[in-house]
């Protein structure tokens, strides 16, 4: 598997995410962390959701470099590492969590792993 095919996979999710975000955040952030996110912090969770987006489409493989050298690689292995470790946080100390808790810090955890080794893979071949 290659570097390019979990930045796509991660940066379709990532867009994903961020329009559902920006089209219905108060339904987004009640699967996730099961809190009821209404009146002054919906615009909020709507600013997530283009950060999301965002994200997403920088680190969507193109024209610029995939391999663990490039800021696409950098950003979304420091996104997904530290968003599984914050949910699964959230998740037991912070005694928090929606139906989609556990499937988003696997999710994440998958992916920041998939970079790494694919990383590691690459500099091992000649």
């Amino acid at each position: 598997m290659q570097t390019a095919t979990i930045l796509r996979f991660a940066a379709i999710v990532e867009v994903g995410t961020g329009l559902a975000l920006m089209t219905d955040p108060a339904l987004v952030v009640a699967l996730l962390l099961g809190v009821d996110l209404s009146g002054d912090l919906m615009p909020l969770g709507r600013v997530a959701g283009v950060a999301l987006l965002a994200l997403g489409l920088a680190c969507w493989p193109g024209g610029q470099p995939t391999g663990s050298d490039s800021p696409a690689f950098r950003g979304m292995l420091a996104y997904n590492s530290l968003l599984a470790f914050y949910l699964a946080y959230l998740g037991t100390a912070g005694h928090q969590g929606g139906l989609l808790l556990w499937p988003a810090v696997v999710l994440h955890a998958v992916v920041a792993f998939l970079l790494v080794w694919t990383a590691r893979t690459a500099r091992r071949m000649p």
